[in-house]
C-alpha cells in the first residue's frame, strides 16, 4: 500500500481508534488541568506515566524491564518531585482529572509500541484528525476571538506539535517503551533551558538538583538497553 491509501488501510481498527480517542481526551484534560492547577503539579502528574508504562509492559507489550530499569524509572520520578516541589493541592476534581490524563498518556505510548507496522505519519495524521474534531464539537460552546500574535502562536505549535507526534511514534518503534517513556523527563531540562532564554527565569536549586536525576536516570535506561541488545538479552 502507499501513498494516501496508507492513512486509511489500517492494523487493528480498534485500537487504532482506542488511541485516537486516548489521545484526544489526553490534550483535554491538561488543558483543562493548567487553567486549575499550578503547573507544577500538572508536570508532576503526566511525568508519572512513564511508572505506569513500566509497570504494565511486561504484562501487554511481553518488555522485561529488570531491577536497574526499575531503579532508574524511581530515581527519575524523585527527581521530578524534586524538581517541581508539587504544592499540597491534590484529590480534587482538576487533579483527578490531571491523573486520569497522565493514564490516557502512557496508554499512548503503549499503543503505539503495539501499533509498530502503522507508518509514522498515519499515527499522527489521525491524531490530530481526533483533536480537530473534538476542537470542532467543543468550539462553538466557548469561543473567543484570537489575536493575530496568539493565532501565529497556535500555528508554530500545531508544527511543533505535528513533528513530536511523529517522532516519539517513531522512537516506540525502534526501542521498548519502558526504555523510551522515562526520557520524557528530559523535558524539565528543555523547560529549564528555554525559561531561561526566552522568559529570563533562574532556575531554582531544586529544580537544577531534580533534572540532573531525570537526565541521568533516563540516560542510564538508554545505554542499558543497548548494552543488554548487544550481548542478545533484555533482563535489566
Amino acid at each position: 500500500v502507499s501513498g494516501p491509501k496508507k492513512l486509511f488501510t489500517l492494523e487493528r481498527p480498534g485500537l487504532q481508534l482506542a488511541r485516537v480517542v486516548a489521545s484526544t481526551a489526553e490534550v483535554v484534560a491538561f488543558y483543562f488541568a493548567v487553567v486549575y492547577l499550578p503547573l507544577a503539579d500538572v508536570m508532576t502528574y503526566w511525568l508519572a506515566a512513564p511508572i505506569y508504562v513500566a509497570a504494565v509492559s511486561p504484562l501487554v507489550l511481553k518488555e522485561p524491564v529488570g531491577w536497574r530499569r526499575w531503579t532508574a524509572i524511581g530515581i527519575g520520578f524523585v527527581g521530578v518531585v524534586v524538581a517541581l516541589e508539587p504544592s499540597s493541592q491534590a484529590f480534587t476534581l482538576p487533579a483527578v482529572i490531571s491523573i486520569l490524563g497522565s493514564m490516557t498518556f502512557a496508554f499512548m505510548m503503549i499503543s503505539g509500541r503495539s501499533l509498530r507496522g502503522t507508518p509514522d505519519t498515519t499515527l499522527a495524521f489521525w491524531q490530530i484528525v481526533g483533536a480537530a474534531v473534538a476542537g470542532l464539537v467543543w468550539a462553538p460552546f466557548d469561543w473567543t476571538p484570537l489575536k493575530p500574535l496568539d493565532t501565529a502562536l497556535i500555528c508554530l505549535l500545531g508544527a511543533v506539535a505535528m513533528v513530536a507526534h511523529v517522532l516519539v511514534n517513531r522512537a516506540l518503534k525502534l526501542a521498548d517503551a519502558a526504555t523510551v517513556a522515562p526520557l520524557q523527563y528530559t523535558l524539565l531540562f528543555w523547560a529549564i533551558f528555554f525559561g531561561w532564554l526566552i522568559f529570563g527565569d533562574t532556575p531554582r536549586l531544586s529544580m537544577v538538583i531534580g533534572a540532573a536525576l531525570i537526565v541521568a536516570s533516563g540516560l542510564f535506561i538508554f545505554f542499558r538497553e543497548q548494552q543488554l541488545k548487544r550481548q542478545g538479552r533484555l533482563k535489566g
